[in-house]
């Protein structure tokens, strides 16, 4: 009887469509990362106006994480597979227009539509995922693809945007992504499925008008922290956002078929895996958002060989993704999330101990560590998540999710940056060596970067010196903000244990169902 109720296998063709939706998320990944290479070809060739460089850099990433929610709400509601082909084909004109780009304000242009059209590619890869593999070991496989091509397009991106910027113009990196594009809208119809609510009403404007408002508005906020500091307009950015999010979920409860259902948030499975995965983003962002630097600015290694550093994480990720589903399937969820995040307190800690010059065996070890540990929670709070909501709404379900892990990763940014920055700047005050001229002093102790620039103005001596000052000021940053998370991974593993000790492991709630549904038809 058991066998007769058990899911239908995934086929070939569900597996070739895992392939093609991979090969779209890696592409989404890289366009986060792929741009930071190309800034100073781009700065030389359209001559942007310091707002218009930053808008170049983050509109992308801002309209993705304001668009998660209404591109996931609208794929339930339309069609899946039909928001991600239109999703694709808009990415790839996007991309064309952002390569012949003849001023800032068609290429900023150009990576708005780019960053909207990313969105819809996370909520409807995810919850198509969900659409394919009914059956839960190999639904967890799935995922766990659909998390390793995430990581590893983050890590592949800079890697290949040197690479490309080493034989052509700075427009090239953006068609990288152009053929994975073209391969899905012709792959796409035969290997993935349809899938569309089926009591779905239409999408309410004004509910999608202040969940977008929402985001933008705490996450322009924080990333102007991160920038320049706590100042007014932020802190009013962010309160304005919550706000408006408030005002947001009010709405909902008001619809008959709304955005998303406040109500999920009842399930304490939903919310804790929610909790976890912003604070797995904002533990991992606290590392990365320095370790760049430190590469670079510390031990002095180009930016390619700094991202070819960068790999062992990804294969990391990569590794802790693929096992995750054995994992999850073996042992409760309670227990792989906090091992996970203890695990990722245990890299972090290491970065306490490390030294201004040769810490090159460090941080390799603790990126490794970190992903390992990471990719299994990430893994099962994704499945949890989307796994909590209605089938029907599982696009809206993935949105919540990918948002939660844009605000998780913002946040870090603004607050374990500011951390980082403050420290360094108290820390430089104190060891500038004599001789360096007040205008310097004041870039020297902006930024590590701004030291080293002044310092090539100096005398030897001097320079060296206050270059020396410098990168200890930074390390010294990093290490506040490694004991920082190392604190917030700890509990966040503490919590995460003791709110999910009750939630049986999958084989037992697989097991569950199944004696549930045999009950029913007896």
């Amino acid at each position: 009887m058991t066998q007769l109720n058990e899911p239908p296998k995934a086929t070939r063709r569900e597996w070739i469509g895992l392939a093609v939706l991979t090969l779209a998320c890696l592409v989404y990944a890289m366009d986060l990362t792929v741009l930071n290479l190309a800034v100073p070809r781009i700065s030389e060739a359209l001559k942007p106006s310091s707002a218009q460089l930053l808008w170049i850099i983050d509109i992308y990433g801002f309209l993705v994480s304001g668009t998660l929610i209404t591109a996931g709400t609208l794929g339930d509601r339309i069609g899946r597979r039909k928001l991600l082909l239109v999703g694709a084909a808009w990415f790839a004109v996007a991309s064309l227009l952002a390569t012949f780009s003849t001023s800032s304000e068609m290429l900023i242009a150009s990576r708005a539509a780019m960053g909207i059209a990313g969105a819809t590619i996370a909520p409807s890869t995810l919850s198509l995922i969900f659409t394919m593999f009914l059956d839960p070991k190999q639904r967890s496989t799935a995922i766990g693809f659909w998390i390793a091509a995430y990581s590893a397009g983050s890590a592949v991106g800079p890697v290949l945007g040197g690479i490309v910027l080493e034989f052509f113009w700075w427009g090239s990196v953006f068609l990288l992504g152009v053929p994975v594009m073209v391969l899905l809208l012709l792959l796409g119809p035969r290997t993935l499925p349809e899938y569309r609510a089926p009591s779905a009403k239409r999408l309410d404007v004004p509910s999608a008008g202040l969940s977008l408002a929402a985001i933008l508005l705490v996450i322009y906020g924080l990333k102007e922290i991160a920038q320049d500091g706590v100042s007014a307009l932020p802190v009013l950015s962010i309160v304005a956002g919550i706000v408006v999010g408030i005002l947001f979920m009010r709405r909902q409860l008001s619809l008959a078929d709304p955005m998303v259902d406040v109500r999920l948030f009842r399930i304490r499975a939903l919310t804790t895996s929610l909790g976890t995965y912003l604070l797995s983003i904002f533990v991992a962002v606290g590392y990365f958002i320095f370790i760049a630097q430190y590469l670079q600015l510390v031990l002095g290694m180009s930016p390619l060989i700094a991202a070819l550093w960068s790999l062992p994480s990804a294969a990391g990720f990569t590794v802790g993704s693929l096992v995750a589903p054995r994992l999850i399937h073996r042992y409760r969820p309670a227990v792989i999330m906090g091992s996970g995040m203890a695990g990722a307190a245990l890299g972090t800690a290491l970065l306490v101990a490390l030294p201004v010059h040769e810490g090159l065996p460090i941080i390799v070890a603790a990126s490794i560590i970190m992903s390992v540990a990471l990719a299994p929670v990430i893994t099962l709070a994704t499945e949890l998540i989307v796994g909590s909501a209605p089938a029907d709404r599982a696009g809206a379900a993935t949105g919540i999710s990918e948002t939660s892990g844009e605000l998780g990763g913002a946040l870090g940014i603004a607050l374990l940056g500011s951390l980082g920055t403050v420290v360094y700047r108290a820390a430089i005050g104190r060891s500038l060596p004599a001789g360096v001229p007040p205008e310097a002093v004041d870039t020297a102790r902006d930024t590590l970067g701004g030291a080293v620039a002044v310092s090539a103005e100096l005398p030897p001596q001097i320079g060296s010196a206050l270059v020396e000052a410098a990168r200890v000021s930074f390390v010294d940053g990093i290490h506040v903000v490694a004991a920082v998370t190392t604190v917030v991974a700890f509990a966040a593993a503490i919590a995460a244990a003791r709110l999910m000790w009750k939630v049986p492991k999958r084989a037992d709630r697989a097991e569950a169902a199944v004696t549930t549904q045999e009950a029913a038809s007896a």
